[in-house]
């Protein structure tokens, strides 16, 4: 079932035009890069490279940034579906027991959204609409990638 992400957590006064404006003129920060982030992890790299590419070409979001941190937290992927900013948490596996999704536990969720409530910080108030996704990639070896996308995977934990 659909939950609700940071919609409505942060309404103030700045007239929805203003952060409209700033949505849609945000300059995206990072371009795809190999190895994005700087990561150990050459599976995790590819599987985020999937998903930045999925996100992009099949779900028609834009994305505004790529692995976006802040001391304790990171948001993967930081993309505009409309007028929606939209936090997605990748999980790439060679497996799927457990599930990737299952791996975004109560501590990850966290630090997403702490990572995600700085990002927001620079729009002002009200805030833009936004939510949580989860994009879990299972990626056997010599096979080709399994791609799944969760909307509204979890709320904001504060």
């Amino acid at each position: 079932m659909p939950r609700a992400g940071v919609s409505g957590i942060f309404s103030r006064t700045m007239p929805m035009a203003d952060w409209l404006k700033k949505l849609v003129s945000f300059t995206p920060l990072m371009k795809e890069i190999p190895g994005a982030g700087g990561k150990k992890n050459p599976l995790g790299d590819k599987g985020e490279n999937v998903a930045a590419r999925y996100v992009r070409s099949t779900l028609g979001y834009k994305i505004l940034t790529r692995n976006f941190r802040i001391e304790g937290g990171e948001v993967d992927i930081v993309a505009r579906d409309g007028k929606t900013l939209v936090f997605i948490e990748v999980k790439t596996r060679a497996y799927d027991d457990p599930t990737p999704e299952e791996q975004v536990n109560e501590f990850k969720t966290h630090q997403i959204t702490k990572a995600a409530k700085v990002f927001l910080s620079r729009y002002g108030f009200p805030q833009p609409p936004a939510r949580f996704d989860i994009i879990a990639i299972v990626w056997p070896t010599g096979r080709e990638p399994i791609i799944r996308h969760t909307p509204n995977a979890f709320e904001a934990t504060f």
